[in-house]
């Protein structure tokens, strides 16, 4: 969510918004909620996919830990040691249990199926007969050599050796003690490997529901920061073959964790403190929402802004994750949560708006009378403040007739015709809430709003086609047109949620407790983030011509918070819970 565009369809979110998508809090035996955040992983809103093999590296010499513990989470996400590593060892990889080799391929170092080298971690090993506890495996595997723990089905093993073949496993058996003998594991099993050999140094099998546990740093290090696949991450790792072929990674960590790795990649690091602590607060209350969401996957967050941003601690880039600023409103606001009625709210959030929300009820279908009357659209006067730093106020997008058409054939309208005119409904907002396309074949197709950006490939449902093309715009009768001289459908929503309408002469005291008259504008046209533009305020426009110039703008979906408007108003001395309830309005801004 946030600076990128979200592509999120009606049904889904409609979903989500009747049904609780939430599962319960996971608390710990520090009583912190934890959560799962998939970093490899089948699932199509993580961007790396099931790996072969994934690596661990700790970061030793920045004072941030060294050694692993290996071993499981259990049903509270506690970490259960059942071995580990001494503070020399600081790359790993795991492994699915077939025989991979250690080498190049397309230029990069790896474990690889195919044969780069002559080091092979194989999949035959010999077992050593004996019952073991976590005080005596790790020193009888040590007897032999290629020795190693393992956690098969539930209790410890000593195995030998990673052998290719069942004949080489087999001929190693000479010079064992009596009783050893060959084995492998199931197509769930996993080997650690110290990174570049093939020394096994834990080998984990628990069928189809295990899950192997590594926790990174044995030294005690006070802020443990594991680098994988070029980030690096608080808390620990979990991995498993889902489906008995390659692994999805998951980062096992506390809440508070999680949001310092999601603040500075949604919101700007160094932004205004109150405008981060807003974004804390949605990001927090977004998760705590979601918990669950991917449960199918094993994991409850995916790391895109299908669900949100999330690179843990940052890269190499000294100015990219978390500043101190972030962290700071991360620490300042941790456990709060928007709540509405008690209960914690569905949030969502934008770049910007280019002048105002939407009603939710016109995006996705939402019941934003009775159940989510927060999610109602806000006129936004304080973006427009920030246009000059903003790349999406104004936009701008050009289209010839051939153009369009194409671009609408794209998913798969207007077969064998072209356009010939575009009614477009605006909202009492001045957002397009639907676009009906004629063509030239007299056919026509109904466009909603939650598919109106991605079929136009526009980045906002704010926008004027031809300048609104000319006439006046139809208002139904049953929406109040207002006016620069109306106060009628106008209401004033109080610090407690209290909401009655506005009368007589309104004043408004600003963040910084500056006193002004208020001077009731047309909705839309308030603050407006495109002053080019003026944006028609409901009914129907039609537009036709051999060129359609978009003008709009804002970047997102228009529902929820305007990161851009949030920065605005912390630039104006807003607190971060003012910023937030004036976003959506009604709700609470309180502990989870």
């Amino acid at each position: 969510m946030g600076k990128r565009l979200i592509q999120l369809t009606a049904t889904v979110l409609a979903v989500c918004l009747s049904v609780t998508c939430a599962s319960a809090a996971t608390l710990n035996q520090n009583g912190e909620v934890v959560i799962r955040v998939g970093l490899a992983s089948s699932n199509s809103h993580v961007p790396t996919g099931e790996l072969e093999a994934a690596y661990l590296e700790s970061n030793n010499s920045e004072g941030h830990g060294s050694g692993y513990r290996f071993g499981y989470f259990d049903s509270s996400l506690n970490f259960v040691e059942l071995a580990r590593t001494d503070p020399s060892v600081i790359q790993v990889a795991v492994l699915k249990t077939q025989n991979l080799y250690w080498g190049t391929s397309g230029g990069k170092q790896g474990y690889y199926s195919s044969i780069t080298s002559n080091v092979l971690v194989g999949c035959y090993h010999v077992q050593i007969p004996g019952s073991y506890t976590y005080d005596t495996v790790q020193a009888e595997a040590n007897r032999y050599s290629g020795g190693f723990p393992a956690w098969i089905d539930g209790a410890y093993q000593v195995r030998v050796g990673a052998y290719g073949t069942n004949a080489e496993a087999q001929a190693a058996l000479a010079g064992l003690p009596e009783g050893a003998q060959v084995v492998w594991t199931s197509a769930y099993g996993m080997n650690v490997v110290r990174t570049g050999s093939n020394q096994i140094l834990f080998q984990y099998d628990c069928g189809a529901s295990g899950k192997l546990g590594i926790l990174p740093d044995v030294t005690g290090a006070a802020d443990v920061r594991t680098w994988f696949a070029g980030y690096k991450y608080r808390g620990g790792f979990q991995y498993f073959r889902r489906t008995g072929g390659n692994l999805s990674v998951v980062n096992v960590l506390e809440l508070e964790d999680y949001i310092n790795g999601v603040v500075c990649y949604e919101m700007g690091r160094d932004w205004p403190l109150e405008a981060l602590k807003a974004q804390a607060v949605c990001a927090r209350t977004y998760v705590m929402g979601n918990l669950g969401k991917h449960n199918d996957y094993g994991f409850d967050i995916c790391p895109s802004d299908y669900c949100q941003v999330y690179h843990g601690m940052g890269s190499g880039k000294e100015d990219y994750g978390p500043s101190e600023t972030s962290m700071r409103a991360v620490d300042e606001t941790a456990g709060m949560v928007v709540k509405y009625n008690g209960r914690v709210a569905d949030v969502f959030y934008v770049s910007s708006f280019g002048g105002a929300s939407e009603d939710a009820k016109n995006i996705w279908g939402t019941d934003t009378v009775n159940e989510y009357p927060y999610l109602r659209g806000v006129v936004d006067p304080y973006e427009a403040d920030l246009d000059d730093r903003n790349a999406m106020s104004p936009w701008t997008v050009t289209y010839t007739t051939a153009q369009l058409t194409k671009q609408l054939q794209k998913s798969g309208l207007g077969t064998s015709t072209s356009v010939d005119r575009l009614d477009l409904t605006y909202s009492p907002l001045g957002n397009v809430i639907q676009v009906v396309v004629h063509w030239a074949n007299g056919q026509s197709n109904t466009i909603s709003a939650s598919y109106i950006r991605s079929r136009f490939d526009v980045r906002s449902i704010r926008f004027t086609v031809n300048g609104a093309g000319t006439g006046t715009p139809t208002v139904p009768e049953d929406q109040p047109s207002g006016g620069a001289d109306s106060l009628e459908g106008k209401y004033i929503i109080s610090g407690t949620g209290t909401v009655s309408q506005v009368s007589g002469e309104v004043y408004a005291i600003s963040g910084a407790g500056t006193v002004s008259k208020l001077e009731t504008e047309t909705p839309g046209e308030t603050g407006g983030g495109t002053s080019s533009v003026t944006q028609p305020v409901g009914g129907t426009v039609t537009v036709s011509g051999s060129t359609y110039t978009f003008n709009g703008g804002g970047w997102g979906h228009q529902v929820g918070m305007s990161q851009y408007g949030a920065n605005a108003m912390a630039r104006r001395g807003f607190a971060y819970d003012e910023i937030v309830t004036f976003y959506f309005p009604g709700t609470q801004v309180t502990h989870y």
